[in-house]
């Protein structure tokens, strides 16, 4: 749900004299100000590393952060760091069910496509000996 900045003004609030982004930054030209800002909240794996690498080069980076964590934004790309549920991340989770590599298996119980194929193996090499039998007879 986006929140357009027009919804949050207070009747009046711009009576009297408003300070912009410049002074509050300075001259700073920061890289969340001058790009897409729905990168910094995108789902793709690409484009949250791309917010990420955005913000290295930042110098409200370390000020970035540490105001997210007192916050504790609820999610986005903030101080060059993911955060998902007020926490910070290494990755988003994709949707669907994490897939389990063989490292992950339990080594007691042999891996059932190893098996399958040991199997297999085990029968060619009879059919072979079977072959080899009915030719020397």
């Amino acid at each position: 749900m986006a929140v357009l900045f027009s919804e949050l003004l207070i009747p009046g609030w711009a009576d009297g004299d408003m300070i912009g982004l410049s002074e509050v930054t300075g001259d700073i030209s920061l890289p969340c100000h001058n790009s897409d800002p729905e990168l910094f909240f995108d789902e793709s794996p690409a484009r949250v590393a791309l917010a990420k690498s955005l913000c290295g080069t930042c110098p409200m980076k370390a000020a970035c952060l540490e105001a997210a964590l007192s916050r504790q934004e609820p999610c986005g790309v903030w101080g060059g760091e993911l955060f998902v549920d007020g926490q910070t991340v290494i990755a988003k989770r994709t949707v669907g069910r994490p897939r389990v590599t063989p490292s992950q298996a339990n080594p007691s119980q042999p891996n059932p496509l190893e098996v399958n194929r040991l199997e297999k193996l085990e029968e060619l090499g009879k059919l072979e000996e079977d072959e080899d039998e009915a030719i020397a007879s």
